[in-house]
């Protein structure tokens, strides 16, 4: 199953892995200063992806995705090369969410009009599969699909410099 992937630098996934980088930079440097100026942050993860602690009552409101903001009221913010996690307050109540970074499909400062939005980061000994793949893993389908593979998609830093 893997064949293609051995064959092929996974320049997708490099990218994705230094972009999230980014990200565990930005928190670092927060958990050490706090927020500069009108600097937040808003994180969009998948509440079901392995390794996302939340409590049940939000996994149940929020199926699938859910965003959090890093504004005013957050403790205990921390990061590592693998997760962070943070305690937010819901309704006046502290709960303490653990967010793997492969989790996370955007992160964005308004502030500063800048925004990443990753795809998922699957355990790399598993091979990526679209939605319409056949999961069996029958070949004749996936020669087929080679050219519907995703492509890169090159962005411009530029758009989100301040002139």
């Amino acid at each position: 199953m893997m064949d293609d992937d051995d064959s092929t630098l996974r320049y997708d996934r490099m990218v994705e892995t230094a972009l999230r980088g980014v990200v565990k930079q930005a928190v670092e440097e927060v958990m050490e200063d706090g927020l500069p100026g009108d600097h937040h942050f808003y994180i969009t993860f998948m509440t079901d992806h392995a390794g996302v602690k939340i409590p049940d009552y939000l996994r149940d409101r929020y199926p699938g995705e859910m965003t959090i903001v890093l504004q005013f009221q957050f403790y205990d913010l921390d990061v590592d090369d693998e997760k962070m996690q943070v305690t937010l307050s819901f309704n006046n109540i502290p709960e303490k969410l653990v967010v793997p970074l492969a989790a996370i499909t955007i992160f964005a400062d308004p502030s500063v009009n800048f925004a990443l939005q990753f795809q998922p980061l699957g355990d790399d000994s598993e091979p990526d599969l679209d939605p319409d793949d056949d999961p069996s893993g029958d070949k004749d389908s996936d020669d087929d699909k080679k050219d519907d593979a995703p492509k890169g998609e090159v962005v411009s830093l530029d758009k989100f410099r301040k002139k």
